[in-house]
């Protein structure tokens, strides 16, 4: 498909000044892998060069083939049983206040990895006491044993992402469904948990629907929202139907706001975890 010249308001800034480097040498003298990496996000020099990351557990190869996205898909390794205490030491070198985890579908897995996320979360909490922890977890089938395995651990916030609108979820995800993804975050939501989701815009959908997807989410009991726009990672994945303008993120904003979201980051370079202590702290200013 064609598309016009990528507008003004995408252009990313490069990394730069000491954090940056030394970002750069934790991840890779601790073996971690990162969904900056990865994924191949638009922000990785801002965030690096802030000191922060988000870093991939459960390895680096997925068991699901989504379209929109770079992380390659295949038989994974098993899980290594050391990735927890070194991400939780990474956490600490980092100093980070506030720190996001995410992963590869681990379908392989009995529990989907609910094990070995709990596992991660409950060695950052013990080295890093004072860390917020914000995870960004598959839906595990909405199962509830495997989630209130993770649940169990107390993260601070609980994130899954929807990812698109109702209409373009089959198109766009490979295995995951839009009501299971919904269910998962009501049943972490109902427990108490603060919960976050977010979806990419661009692929073709219309304005009534990214609204209904917000609609949904609060009836779900989600309280943070992401919206971002949708970057074509390689040729081999989705093409992009628009490039959303600035004005639309931020209307999509305000009526996320008056739908009773806690906070809503909405914008071209916008992705789960960007900006995610900001959204955090932001939140409950907003709630007051």
């Amino acid at each position: 498909m064609e598309i016009r010249r990528k507008p003004d308001w995408l252009k990313i800034k490069l990394g730069g000044g000491e954090n940056y480097p030394q970002t750069k040498k934790i991840v890779e003298q601790h073996h971690l892998h990162t969904i900056c990496s990865s994924g191949k996000c638009p922000n990785i020099g801002e965030c690096w060069s802030k000191g922060t990351a988000t870093f991939m557990i459960l390895g680096e190869i997925c068991t699901r083939s989504c379209k929109f996205c770079a992380t390659m898909t295949g038989k994974p390794l098993p899980a290594d049983p050391n990735e927890p205490k070194r991400v939780a030491e990474s956490v600490h070198l980092m100093k980070l206040k506030h720190c996001v985890i995410t992963s590869v579908d681990r379908d392989d897995m009995p529990d989907k990895g609910a094990k070995h996320w709990a596992d991660t979360i409950t060695e950052i909490r013990n080295q890093n006491p004072n860390t917020i922890i914000e995870i960004l977890v598959p839906d595990f089938d909405a199962n509830k044993e495997w989630i209130d395995i993770v649940l169990e651990s107390q993260p601070d916030v609980y994130g899954h992402n929807m990812e698109t609108v109702e209409r373009l979820s089959n198109q766009v995800r490979s295995r995951a469904k839009y009501a299971v993804s919904l269910d998962a975050l009501k049943y972490a939501a109902d427990k108490g948990f603060i919960t976050k989701s977010g979806i990419m815009v661009g692929l073709g959908e219309t304005k009534d629907e990214v609204i209904q997807v917000m609609k949904d989410l609060r009836a779900a009991g989600c309280r943070l929202f992401t919206i971002g726009q949708y970057l074509q990672p390689t040729p081999q994945n989705l093409d992009i139907v628009e490039y959303v303008t600035p004005e639309q993120f931020a209307e999509y904003k305000q009526i996320g706001m008056e739908l009773g979201f806690d906070n809503v980051e909405a914008g071209p370079l916008v992705r789960s975890s960007y900006m995610a202590e900001k959204t955090f702290l932001e939140s409950h200013i907003n709630r007051k």
